[in-house]
This record gives C-alpha cells, sequence and structure tokens, in this order.
C-alpha cells in the first residue's frame, strides 16, 4: 500500500508494509524522491511527526544527491571518457578476434572486442574488469587499514552498489565494497575500507565512530570529500539494487 503526501514542503512517497517493525526514510537517486517505508498499522499522524523531525537532513541530503555531477550513460564507444582510480581516460574500442580485451595505455584505455558485439557485452567487459583491477588492489590495502584501525573483517566482497560506497555485516565480519571506487582515487577506497571496519565497533555514526576514523586515517575528510564532488556514475530513474537506499534515517 502507498500514498503521496507533502510533509514539510518536501513531496513523501509513503509505502506501509505488513513485514516492518520501524519506519525508513530513503532519498532515492537520482532526482533525490523520498519514501518512507512504514509498518502496515503505524498511525499516520506519528508518521508525519517522524518525517517533521528528519526535514532539516533530509533536505541537506536531496541537495547534495542533486548539486553532484553524473556521468551521461555510457555506450561503450570510442571517444568516451571512462575513469580508472581517478583519472579519466579515453576510449578506444578495436573489434577483432573473438576475446574481450582492455588495455591500458598512458592516456587511454583500449577495448578489444569481437565484432558486432553489443552494449551490454561490452558493458560487461567493463564490468569485469573493474571487478578485477579493484580486487587487485584490496588485497593490498586490506592489510594496511586493518593495521591502521587493529580490527579484521573476515570477508571482503565486491559488489556493483548504485548507492553505497560499502556497507559491513558485523554480526559476520563481513565488509562489501562498491565496484564504482575502482574509479575513484585509491584515498577513497582507503577511506572506505577504514569507514566499514570501523563499524565493527562502533555501530552507528556517533562522535566516538569519526573519532575512530579520524585516528586511524586523518586525511579522512578529503577522500570523503573527494567522493561527493567526483562525477557520479549513471542511474536511471528508479534503479535501486535490492537493499539498497542512498540515505537511510531511523
Amino acid at each position: 500500500m502507498s500514498d503521496e503526501t507533502i510533509i514539510g514542503g518536501v513531496p513523501i512517497e509513503i509505502i506501509k508494509k505488513k513485514n516492518l517493525k520501524n519506519l525508513y526514510i530513503r532519498v532515492n537517486p537520482p532526482e533525490g524522491n523520498v519514501t518512507v517505508s512504514s509498518p502496515y498499522d503505524y498511525p499516520d499522524g506519528e508518521i508525519r511527526l517522524f518525517v517533521l523531525k528528519k526535514i532539516p537532513e533530509i533536505i541537506k541530503v536531496r541537495d547534495r544527491m542533486l548539486s553532484q555531477t553524473r556521468q551521461t550513460e555510457r555506450e561503450y564507444v570510442s571517444g568516451e571518457s571512462h575513469y580508472l582510480w581517478g583519472k579519466p581516460y579515453r576510449l578506444q574500442v578495436v573489434y577483432e578476434g573473438n576475446r574481450y580485451v582492455i588495455t591500458k595505455a598512458p592516456n587511454k584505455l583500449i577495448l578489444t572486442a569481437p565484432k558486432g558485439a553489443s552494449k551490454e557485452a561490452r558493458e560487461q567487459a567493463f564490468t569485469e574488469w573493474y571487478r578485477q583491477e579493484l580486487k587487485r588492489v584490496l588485497e593490498g590495502l586490506t592489510a594496511k587499514c586493518e593495521s591502521k584501525t587493529n580490527l579484521h573483517a573476515n570477508e571482503y566482497k565486491i559488489k556493483n552498489m548504485k548507492t553505497k560506497w560499502g556497507t559491513c555485516n558485523v554480526d559476520k565480519k563481513r565488509v562489501w565494497i562498491n565496484l564504482q571506487l575502482a574509479k575513484k582515487p585509491v584515498e577513497c577506497l582507503e577511506y572506505v575500507v577504514i569507514h566499514e571496519l570501523i563499524h565493527l565497533t562502533e555501530k552507528n555514526h556517533t562522535h566516538r565512530f569519526y573519532s575512530l576514523v579520524e585516528d586511524a586515517y586523518p586525511t579522512w575528510k578529503e577522500a570523503q570529500k573527494l567522493l561527493k564532488t567526483m562525477p557520479l556514475d549513471y542511474i536511471e530513474k528508479g534503479e535501486l539494487l535490492e537493499n539498497e537506499e542512498q540515505s537511510n534515517f531511523e
């Protein structure tokens, strides 16, 4: 069951679900649409009061989301710009052979693909190449971050998330890293790994949490600023992966 209303001057979509126990507010990319997920029998007045208390934070997150540049949709054709570790490269596509190979030159990326390869196939080749690049760098970086934090994760996994740079399953000590970080400077990846590791000892974003991040990575604010100012990947309206949200206020 869903309903649309205006709360504090902000359009809000309220979605009531039978299996929920708490209220959740999400600011969804790319246009900053706001949704509230609520238990089915939660009183409308209490939902409204809850949202009103969060309006300043909602507006702040939405404005930041709308102000950050996003790339246009990539077609994976010659002449496009593609990022790797914070640096833009010009793409050159060569159609020959029967394999997909991506080669990095000083200022360009060369994609060799079979003749007639579809856009989806070329995109998948890039996705897997970014995954290998990120995996390669993570192998050395995770040990460094664990040493700085004196914390250890049982497992690091890579996922092409649309709205989160990383997540941490505290119970399983599993850290998920966004595939898109292969496009950002390495210091951004280091910041995200440390950020998620700190969640193993401090679940919420408390003052203590940020104090621990500061101790482990004193330049974290510079890395965070890069994440907030560099162009984001293209995303279609409504294109969210399962269990993801840009901003979640409980």
